[in-house]
């Protein structure tokens, strides 16, 4: 009898093991024949769950993102203030550290080898962005579009001082903080549109 492939699975379990191969490597420097040796599969079996290495790659940063969404929902999960769910937050990137700063590694390395022209607005990473936003959206209790987009840019600037070997960054004291400013600002802005509909 003929052995039964799950080809999703299969392909997930591919994916998973050419993280850490871009990571160690970068994007340019790693041929689609070298990953298919290091994953100890033929190239035609790469080539057939991926017919480009930037397919391949696209895949990758897509299921990072459903991983990563399914992960910190699980953390969140129960929590019901905004400064608590902020600390937990930087409880989950302190205890993720190693892996965001390859992610971003990965993620940098690979945009530096694309087209000027090509925008990060397009295709695969629009939809991944957009899917993160509303996540955090969803997560967090914020509805503002630019206040979702603020604290990704603030957690993605910590990732990179992380990157770049700043040691005074720390996850949680810097979530913390944003959770007080952020609960400052909503109840700030909740007392002014109140005052504001009550003339």
């Amino acid at each position: 009898m003929p052995k039964i492939v799950d080809h999703e699975l299969y392909r997930k379990e591919l994916l998973a093991k050419c993280f850490d191969l871009f990571a160690q490597k970068g994007y340019s420097s790693i041929t689609m024949r070298q990953i298919a040796q290091e994953l100890g599969v033929s190239t035609g079996t790469l080539y057939h769950y991926f017919p480009r290495k930037q397919t391949l790659f696209e895949q990758l940063v897509e299921e990072i993102n459903q991983q990563e969404m399914l992960m910190a929902m699980a953390e969140l999960e129960g929590i019901q203030t905004l400064q608590e769910k902020l600390e937990a937050v930087g409880r989950y990137l302190s205890k993720n550290e190693d892996y965001f700063i390859k992610l971003t590694y990965i993620l940098v390395d690979f945009r530096q080898h694309q087209d000027s022209k090509e925008t990060w607005g397009n295709g695969v990473f629009k939809r991944v962005d957009d899917q993160s936003r509303q996540a955090l959206k969803d997560i967090l209790g914020i509805q503002d579009p630019a206040l979702a987009s603020f604290i990704l840019s603030l957690i993605d600037g910590l990732i990179l001082e992380r990157l770049w070997g700043n040691e005074n960054i720390d996850f949680y004291e810097q979530c913390a903080l944003l959770g007080k400013i952020l609960t400052a600002y909503l109840s700030n802005k909740e007392i002014n549109c109140q005052s504001s509909s009550g003339r």
